[in-house]
């Protein structure tokens, strides 16, 4: 099952196994505590690159694909507390949002739509008591779930939309390798550690100036021009980033301070 990040324990969204059960409010987000960055479809662009850093990250050119950068180091998202609580008034990406539910394909040999929704049994607002029934009395959906379908089926419907983006930069060359290298201010003046992001690629702004005027316009007609600029906008962003991380850092190095 693909993008199962997040999920423990993900299991088709069943009318029989599931007709009790419910679903109530947790008010954290601890389950992408540990998600340095997520994927992000294109419409979100232009939200997000007022609070987020936006590059595209693959294997190569060919496989690179959209992605919210939310921490610095492995393992660590720097806009959720210790308490699991996303930072105030900054963007959730729609990949955070739709947990605990996704779409995922189904297998080839089996009959119906190409996706079917899963849930994860391990999120602990999952019971049998407490919530909002997933299923009425009839098995008919609730209107919570169908919310939480047509939003699977929105955000599947923006992942089409990105792969085209995706290939439009790719067929037109505009995307380059991009290396960042941070140096952190170490103590009495001396040099810090460094942190180093490889594996990035961002637009080329050569390039997209030297676009053929017909394909700047199909870019623009299908929207897509502003998607590139809110990417290029957000790379500032990056400063966002290292003063959470010094945040962090400091409040790390206060507590080791008070427990020694």
């Amino acid at each position: 099952m693909a993008e199962v990040l997040f999920y423990e324990r993900p299991v088709p969204l069943n009318r029989t196994e599931h007709k009790d059960l419910r679903l109530k409010g947790v008010p954290n987000v601890k389950f992408a505590m540990n998600a340095h960055s997520v994927p992000l479809t294109g419409v979100e662009f232009g939200v997000a690159a007022r609070d987020l850093l936006i590059v595209f990250t693959g294997n190569d050119v060919a496989s690179a694909g959209p992605v919210a950068m939310l921490g610095l180091r492995q393992n660590e998202n720097l806009y959720v507390d210790a308490e699991g609580h996303w930072a105030s008034n900054t963007y959730i990406p729609a990949f955070v949002r739709r947990y605990p539910f996704v779409l995922a394909e189904k297998p080839v040999d089996q009959e119906g739509d190409d996706f079917t929704v899963f849930l994860d049994e391990s999120y602990e607002g999952f019971n049998a008591s407490e919530g909002e029934r997933l299923f009425k009395e009839d098995g008919t959906d609730s209107e919570m779930l169908a919310n939480a379908v047509g939003f699977l089926g929105e955000f599947q419907q923006n992942i089409a939309r990105t792969k085209w983006f995706m290939e439009q930069l790719v067929k037109h060359d505009l995307l380059e390798p991009r290396n960042v290298r941070l140096q952190k201010d170490g103590q009495d003046g001396k040099e810090g550690k460094a942190i180093n992001l490889n594996g990035l690629f961002v637009i080329n702004e050569d390039k997209l100036r030297a676009l053929d005027e017909k394909i700047t316009n199909e870019l623009v007609r299908e929207g897509a021009m502003g998607w590139v600029y809110a990417h290029l906008l957000s790379l500032a962003n990056i400063d966002r980033l290292a003063q959470r991380l010094d945040e962090r850092e400091q409040a790390e190095a206060a507590a080791s301070g008070t427990t020694n």
